[in-house]
């Protein structure tokens, strides 16, 4: 999976989430960076997914993010 940039659909099955999770998460602020292509295109890049995995990485389910 060396792909500069991800659709929705692949972005959601490298995280483990739905394609619904990541359109709500753009509509509600975006916790998951995304580029805008054109006017309609939404791609999700590598660096970004990567980053968001790294940033959810707890030690305790009690822990707050």
């Amino acid at each position: 999976m060396n792909k500069a940039l991800f659709t929705t659909k692949e972005a959601a099955e490298l995280l483990g989430v739905s394609k619904a999770f990541l359109e709500r998460d753009r509509w509600a602020g975006a916790r998951v960076p995304f580029v805008k292509v054109g006017s309609r295109a939404v791609r999700y890049r590598l660096s970004d997914l990567e980053s968001y995995i790294e940033r959810q990485i707890r030690h305790s389910t009690s822990q707050v993010a």
